[in-house]
């Protein structure tokens, strides 16, 4: 293992390009071009968080596990490209996943594609310039794209996640450069997620998935809750995905056009949620590949399974509650997704309240 690059507290640089390029030769950055963090910037992004000592130690963050103060949170956001107002989301992102239920020394180093999730849910996300519509997952979008990938920077700078020595993904996905989901309260049926979990509505929340990438649901052709509920069964319970071995949680996006469909039936979450815990599921003969491995006994199946029936259907959740459903997207057809999580080893979604100043809630929030 290479030891971790240690960053000089101030650096003098002729122009921009050569600190990009200084960036580059010290691998402080995830392979994109940064906006070099001056005294200035990273002065900006404090003022949106003055009620917090910059000094702050909100964790160590793992493999390296370096402390991140909202200091070297604040210098990482400004090389993503963060705006000021962006600051406090930035801090309850990174307040997630360093909750030690959430593993993220796991996710870190793991050899699966597995990434941090942010999904954002809050009335701020018009203020903030947050995307929960076309393409929400996607780029495009300055606040999406810059918060995401702040996070990134704040694993690999101040955790040393570095591809090949500590990150061993074999693939990785996409989404390692930031992945950012927004609610469309707007297009949904349902209360806010942020509600649904205690908090107030006018609160915005920040909540922490460890996630694959977002695997499409097409369906144009149904006329029934049913039909669309069976599409995102067959998504959640594919054999390739961890959850279906390793079981953990699910995040199901359901697009603004499927949503309609729930809205007019009168479907609620939970009904959904048991749909799919019901209709989500492998046989253990499929999970065992018909025993050409002899068998096994799978620790993360809950004990209640038989595993002496090749019929015994196994879901790819413990519980309904382990399905996370947001509605999120533009009205571009009848599309939904579903982001496979890491399994049952990955550890827990967490949420966390963002907390913004005074000033910014006389703003809009």
């Amino acid at each position: 293992m290479t030891q971790a690059k240690e960053v000089p507290e101030k650096l003098e640089i002729a122009d921009w390009q050569e600190a990009v390029d200084l960036f580059f030769q010290n691998e402080w950055t995830d392979g994109l071009p940064i906006i070099p963090p001056t005294e200035d910037r990273v002065a900006a992004l404090l003022s949106t968080v003055s009620f917090r000592d910059p000094e702050e130690i909100i964790g160590t963050v793992p493999p390296r596990w370096a402390q991140a103060t909202v200091r070297i949170c604040a210098v990482n956001a400004a090389m993503a490209g963060c705006l000021p107002e962006y600051m406090p989301v930035v801090l309850a992102a990174v307040e997630a996943v360093l909750e030690p239920s959430f593993n993220l020394a796991g996710i870190q180093a793991t050899t699966h594609s597995a990434t941090p999730l942010i999904v954002v849910s809050g009335p701020s996300l018009k203020t903030l310039g947050i995307n929960a519509g076309y393409n929400v997952m996607g780029q495009g979008f300055r606040a999406n794209a810059t918060i995401a990938r702040a996070l990134r920077l704040i694993m690999i700078n101040v955790g040393g996640g570095r591809p090949g020595t500590t990150d061993l993904a074999q693939f990785g996905n996409p989404g390692k450069f930031g992945f950012l989901l927004a609610e469309n309260d707007q297009a949904s049926p349902w209360e806010p997620f942020r509600v649904e979990h205690g908090f107030n509505a006018d609160d915005t929340v920040v909540a922490a998935f460890s996630a694959e990438g977002p695997h499409s649901v097409t369906n144009h052709v149904a006329t029934s809750t049913f039909g669309i509920g069976i599409s995102i069964a067959s998504c959640m319970s594919s054999l390739g995905s961890n959850n279906a071995y390793g079981m953990g949680e699910v995040v199901v996006v359901v697009g603004p056009e499927h949503a309609e469909f729930f809205r007019k039936e009168k479907w609620s979450k939970d009904d959904l949620r048991l749909y799919l815990y019901q209709k989500a599921r492998n046989s253990i003969r499929d999970l065992m590949f018909n025993g050409r491995y002899g068998r096994f006994y799978n620790r993360m199946w809950p004990k209640w399974f038989d595993r002496s029936q090749d019929d015994e259907q196994v879901p790819v959740v413990v519980k309904p509650s382990d399905i996370h459903i947001f509605v999120a997207g533009g009205p571009a057809g009848r599309f939904s997704a579903v982001i496979p999580g890491w399994g049952g080893l990955g550890g827990q979604s967490v949420i966390k309240k963002v907390r913004f100043s005074t000033d910014q809630l006389k703003g809009g929030d």
